[in-house]
C-alpha cells in the first residue's frame, strides 16, 4: 500500500510521499545494527552509523569507491566544511537482495538518471534514562542533496523520533509522524526541511532506533 502526500505526479519526481514497503524482509537487516562503530563526529556516543554510495547498472547494485562525506556549513551548521569519513557497510549486507530492493525502490520513485551516486547510511540512534538520543543535532535543515529517503528498520524500547517536514524553519511542520518499520519517507530535498524528534527509553534499559538515510547525489568527495 502507498500513501502519497505533497505532489508525486511532478515531472521531475516526488515533493514528498510516504510509502510502505511490505516486500522487504526486515529481519534481513537487524544483525547488521549490533555493535555498529560510533560516530565520532557528534559528543554522547549516542550515534552509530555506516556508510557506503552505490549506482544503479541495469539490474545490478553496484558499490562505488569509499570517500568523504561532505555538506557545507549552510546545510549543516553543526558539522558543516568537515570532510567526515565512515566504516562502510557490511560486505554481508550489501549482497542481501533486500538492500538491493531498498535501493532500487528509492531511485524509481525518485526518479534517478542511471549515472547518479546514492549514499546509503546506517545509523542507530540509542538511548538511556541518563542520556537521550538525538537523531537530529543539526536541528530543522536540508542534507544539501537533491532528494533524500529515510527508511525506518527498528524501533526498541522507545518514545519520540518524530519525524516533521517544513517549508521554512519557523514554520509549523507540515508532516510529523513516528516512521514505523518498513516504512520509507522520501523527499524532495530542495522544497522541504526536516528534522527527528529525539528519543527516550519507555523503560529500563536501552532503546534504540534503526534506520537507513539514502540520499541522491551521494555528497561524497574522494579528495
Amino acid at each position: 500500500m502507498i500513501t502519497v502526500l505533497g505532489s508525486p505526479n511532478l515531472d521531475y519526481a516526488i515533493s514528498f510521499a510516504l510509502e510502505s514497503i511490505n516486500s522487504i524482509k526486515l529481519e534481513a537487516f537487524k544483525r547488521f545494527f549490533v555493535d555498529m562503530p560510533v560516530d565520532p563526529y557528534i559528543k554522547g556516543k549516542y550515534r552509530s552509523r555506516r556508510l557506503s554510495r552505490f549506482k544503479i547498472s541495469g539490474n545490478e547494485l553496484i558499490k562505488l569507491p569509499h570517500g568523504y562525506f561532505y555538506q557545507s556549513k549552510a546545510y549543516n551548521p553543526l558539522l558543516g566544511d568537515i570532510k567526515r569519513e565512515f566504516a562502510e557497510l557490511d560486505d554481508q549486507l550489501i549482497t542481501l537482495d533486500e538492500l538491493k530492493k531498498l535501493v532500487f525502490e528509492f531511485s524509481a520513485y525518485c526518479k534517478l538518471p542511471p549515472d547518479v551516486d546514492i549514499a546509503v547510511h546506517q545509523i542507530r540512534i540509542s538511548c538511556s534514562p541518563s542520556n537521550f538520543g538525538n537523531p537530529a543535532p543539526e536541528g530543522i535543515h536540508r542534507d544539501g542533496c537533491n532528494f533524500l529517503g529515510i527508511f525506518a528498520v527498528d524501533r526498541h524500547n522507545i518514545i519520540g523520533g518524530e519525524t516533521h517536514l517544513y517549508k521554512a524553519k519557523k514554520e509549523k511542520p507540515l508532516f510529523n509522524k513516528v516512521l514505523n518499520p518498513g516504512e520509507l519517507l522520501l523527499v524532495n530535498d530542495n522544497e522541504f526541511f526536516h528534522f527527528t524528534t529525539p528519543i527516550k527509553p519507555i523503560a529500563d534499559g536501552e532503546g534504540t532506533r534503526d534506520v537507513f538515510v539514502l540520499t541522491a547525489p551521494s555528497l561524497f568527495t574522494e579528495e
